[in-house]
């Protein structure tokens, strides 16, 4: 295979492309304690490269990515794979690995995002960037289930319904698509707890070690309305966070109850202005308390509506940062990009080939966490190219959709022999040659 060069080369950036994410990935890998104790013949770091690169690769299932594995040098070229094992030999190995160990190597790839200025881009307001926090579920079954799956028990029927969920949070910027993941904390029974866990406990597990991989991150975190309750805000408080919560009229009645008051007494500032059809109004107060409950928690309070003759918005949010009119629409902005962790991130991940939902395999152990710690890996590599790699953007740009891009990186993945992901998108995006087979035996006579 030839590849046919333009004259003019798209440049790369030295440590955010590919290659250099692959190798990245592949140092963190390496420095995993392995759990095994007996004979290994396969290295961790190898199992857990070969699955990260399946999630990479995008492949739809174990079983496609085996159907691959026999005689694919690519997967040792492209991913510095010594020894690739069978899906079972994956499934073995994987379901003892601590999911934890896992998270350092998002830290690898963020430092790589720092050091390469990309993030000075993502800065939001105040020196902070927004970190965006929601919970989703990614397995459910009425039959396959670890110790660690969350149970529901229809009332109605008694049938069991066996679960994971997991906490997500990513730095997003209302002025663009790409989003930022850091390592996600599982929403799962915890080691001796007969309860379900909670989105409130993953939140606290999530928050101290965010604080423990980044004590100087400057954030601001916007979240739905459902934490905008006291125990919540105190434990932002206590990592010296910022925040950005929805807050809704039906579940913080005392605090629109004083709001209105103080619109009464004239204490609120209120702003209004047109713009062809559409009419913008603001509305806030600082220093309000949260509810009857924590009178002494006291929230800056925001309201915004958007009206056009079609249709009417209102969102309404309690945040620590002084509100004035100077900021008020970018305190807005912060408030509306919480969607970002919604449309740019659990979107992606199941409509654009990621394969979200689908069951990779579940274990007895750790497996279902860890196949999908290494999919939101792979997520934040692809985020990471899509950033700071012309190359890999020209490349999607060429051919119009993430679908179709990873469709055709497997087409040649699978068919052709590559020494680095580089050549691959530089064959995408500059065409090459195909040549005849090589036939390795003689044909049957005709």
């Amino acid at each position: 295979m030839v590849a046919r060069m333009s004259k003019r080369k798209v440049k790369l950036r030295k440590d955010l492309n590919a290659d250099a994410l692959f190798s990245s990935v592949r140092a963190g890998f390496e420095v995993i304690s392995d759990h095994r104790s007996d004979d290994i013949e396969i290295p961790l770091a190898d199992a857990l490269m070969s699955a990260f690169a399946m999630f990479s690769l995008k492949d739809p299932s174990l079983l496609a990515f085996e159907e691959r594995r026999s005689g694919d040098t690519n997967l040792k070229t492209v991913y510095n794979i010594g020894t690739v094992p069978c899906d079972t030999q994956m499934r073995t190995i994987l379901d003892g690995v601590d999911p934890d160990c896992i998270c350092p190597v998002f830290k690898h790839v963020f430092g790589q995002l720092q050091r390469g200025k990309v993030l000075e881009k993502m800065v939001f307001m105040n020196g902070c960037y927004l970190l965006s926090v929601d919970g989703t579920g990614y397995f459910s079954s009425n039959t396959v289930h670890c110790d660690h799956c969350s149970i529901k028990i229809n009332s109605k029927t008694g049938e069991i319904t066996y679960y994971h969920q997991m906490l997500c949070a990513a730095i997003v910027h209302p002025d663009f698509r790409e989003v930022i993941p850091l390592a996600p904390e599982p929403i799962i029974k915890q080691d001796g707890e007969a309860k379900n866990d909670c989105e409130r406990n993953a939140g606290k597990r999530f928050f101290e070690k965010l604080r423990t991989v980044h004590p100087r991150l400057r954030l601001i975190v916007t979240e739905d309305a459902l934490s905008s309750n006291a125990p919540h805000i105190h434990e932002l408080e206590k990592h010296q966070l910022h925040y950005i919560i929805g807050a809704k009229k039906g579940d913080h009645a005392f605090l629109f109850d004083y709001v209105e008051s103080a619109v009464k007494d004239g204490l609120t500032t209120e702003i209004e202005y047109k713009d062809g059809d559409t009419v913008y109004k603001f509305r806030f107060i600082n220093q309000v308390p949260l509810n009857a409950s924590n009178q002494d928690l006291l929230v800056n309070f925001v309201e915004y509506w958007e009206t056009t003759p079609k249709k009417a918005l209102h969102f309404s949010w309690v945040t620590d940062i002084p509100v004035t009119e100077k900021n008020v629409s970018e305190i807005m902005r912060g408030g509306r990009a919480r969607w970002k962790i919604e449309n740019e991130t659990f979107n992606t991940l199941k409509n654009q080939g990621y394969h979200f939902e689908h069951n990779y395999g579940h274990g007895e152990e750790n497996l279902s966490v860890v196949f999908v710690m290494l999919m939101m890996l792979a997520f934040l590599v692809d985020q990471a190219q899509q950033h700071a790699c012309q190359l890999f953007r020209s490349v999607w740009e060429k051919l119009g959709s993430k679908r179709s891009l990873w469709e055709k990186i497997r087409s040649l993945f699978f068919g052709f022999k590559f020494d680095s992901m580089k050549d691959i998108l530089t064959a995408l995006l500059y065409g090459f040659e195909r040549d005849y087979p090589v036939i390795l035996e003689d044909p049957p006579p005709s």
